[in-house]
């Protein structure tokens, strides 16, 4: 079942009287989000609005060159089990050692989403069992994690109009350190599973946030939010493809004023498409089965990306299956600030917070308005030029080479360019026309030796990546601007030559 469009069912809800005449604070904005837009599906029956809620629980694997309590490497694709310590694959003894730059990385990721840094923070251990979690349990923060109660605000088109964007903030509730699993790899033709460790003990910043959002597209656009502000700041690579960002989402539905009904966990969803359309149909799965008089399981479920559709996994643990206590082997992470860090301390062997606010680098947000200022383009070309992975880069270069103003220049980016990338599924990195060609074409446009037409044709040439450059396919082409005067003249005479018995029928009537 298909997700609708967001924002009908309330529209329709508020036209006819209804509404909820004393909801629940949560409640409250999410009619509000839903009445200026958003994704709210409505039932088979569409007698009674519905309010979907929707929380995100975020991993994002630290960019460190080591794991969290370990010196083991970090490496993608790495052979299997070639990058597992001791203590990774959790042999009697050994004990743990916390990486610093995992720390920096969680306080200033905390900070970029405007938390508050707890100076002390405190480790603990969940217990469950999986083949691939050697120790039987993780090391992670659950009672005083290293920032709590942060936001993230984020932008979605209102019906799929860039001119139309409303910007929305979701709540960090808080961000933790914990370790990552191994990975489990099934072979169903041999009907085994093996176990590759090299993941294990990899850190792990785990970005809870509160459940403001109400579909999938916004879910998307926060996380995708999320992920340009880590690939910022360094913190993470943030590659979903290689599993460095990894979304549980969860969600329920119920009806104005009443409690929010009973959610379920959609686990490791590994692409923004793939998050939206889970979200979207899992609202749409709760809303049908409570219409048909059945019942919603607080459970977890999986996202099938071939079928478009969520299918049960497990029944969902509680805090209590997971029998949380503190780590032992590791004291509380204490950190400091101007004020308070000693004078005879070494600041090699502390995390100074103060040091690392000072250098937090110019976050997305700060950025699309520099680009908006600096180059006099509109506020929906700076978000997707920053959204669009190298496009901001690729379109500064583009504009620095060219005589072109970079109003106009936006405008062959994005409606010429962009188009043809997404045809053809590539990146800008992996575009056939480089900068460098783009604005050469466009400085021969702007020189008026070929006309708009003409430069369109040139696109599409440099696109089949044969190697010419924008002069030589003019050239080839003939399909320069004749300047001269003379030439013109000569040309117009002698088509009409060439033409009499038409010309004459013409001047005759």
């Amino acid at each position: 079942a298909a997700a609708r469009g967001c924002g009908g069912v309330w529209r329709r809800a508020w036209q006819r009287g209804a509404g909820d005449p004393a909801p629940a604070p949560r409640g409250q904005r999410a009619v509000a989000c839903n009445a200026r837009g958003g994704a709210v599906p409505a039932g088979k029956s569409g007698l009674a609005p519905w309010v979907p809620v929707v929380g995100l629980e975020i991993h994002a694997q630290i960019s460190s060159n080591s794991k969290l309590f370990s010196g083991s490497q970090v490496q993608f694709a790495a052979a299997p089990n070639s990058l597992v310590s001791f203590f990774d694959a959790s042999l009697p003894g050994t004990l743990p050692v916390l990486n610093r730059r995992c720390v920096e990385a969680a306080v200033m990721t905390g900070l970029a989403l405007n938390c508050s840094i707890n100076k002390r923070s405190l480790f603990d251990r969940k217990h469950y069992f999986y083949a691939d979690l050697p120790a039987g349990y993780q090391i992670t923060q659950q009672r005083v994690p290293i920032a709590v109660n942060g936001s993230l605000s984020y932008s979605i088109c209102i019906d799929n109009k860039m001119s139309q964007m409303v910007t929305k903030t979701v709540r960090i509730k808080q961000i933790q350190l914990e370790q990552d699993s191994g990975k489990s790899l099934h072979d169903d033709t041999r009907n085994q599973t093996l176990v590759d460790l090299n993941r294990a003990g990899v850190g792990l910043m785990e970005v809870v946030m509160e459940p403001d959002m109400c579909c999938g597209e916004e879910a998307a656009a926060a996380v995708r939010e999320l992920q340009l502000i880590l690939q910022t700041l360094g913190s993470s690579q943030a590659v979903m493809a290689e599993g460095q960002l990894r979304v549980d989402a969860n969600i329920s539905v119920h009806h104005p004023g009443e409690h929010y009904g009973v959610r379920t966990e959609v686990k490791n969803i590994n692409s923004l498409r793939f998050l939206a359309k889970a979200v979207d149909y899992e609202i749409q799965r709760q809303i049908e089965e409570l219409e048909n008089g059945g019942t919603i399981l607080n459970e977890t479920r999986a996202f099938d990306s071939k079928l478009g559709c969520t299918v049960p996994m497990r029944d969902k643990e509680g805090k209590q299956d997971y029998r949380f206590m503190p780590e032992p082997n590791l004291p509380p992470l204490i950190l400091y600030d101007a004020k308070s860090l000693p004078a005879n301390m070494n600041h090699q062997q502390v995390v100074n917070v103060d040091w690392i606010h000072e250098r937090l680098p110019d976050l997305p947000s700060v950025k699309r308005a520099k680009l908006v200022e600096q180059y006099g383009i509109l506020p929906e070309h700076g978000f997707t030029l920053l959204n669009e992975d190298g496009l901001t880069e690729f379109f500064e270069n583009v504009v620095k080479q060219t005589q072109m103003k970079p109003k106009k220049v936006i405008g062959w980016i994005l409606n010429d360019l962009l188009s043809y990338l997404k045809q053809h599924s590539l990146t800008v990195k992996e575009s056939p026309v480089s900068s460098f060609l783009l604005a050469d074409l466009l400085n021969l446009l702007e020189k008026k030796e070929i006309s708009s037409t003409a430069a369109k044709q040139v696109l599409a040439e440099l696109w089949k990546g044969e190697g010419k450059t924008p002069f030589e396919i003019v050239k080839e082409k003939k399909l320069e601007l004749i300047q001269d005067q003379k030439e013109l003249e000569q040309i117009c005479q002698e088509v009409i030559d060439g033409r009499e018995n038409e010309v004459i029928m013409m001047v005759l009537g």
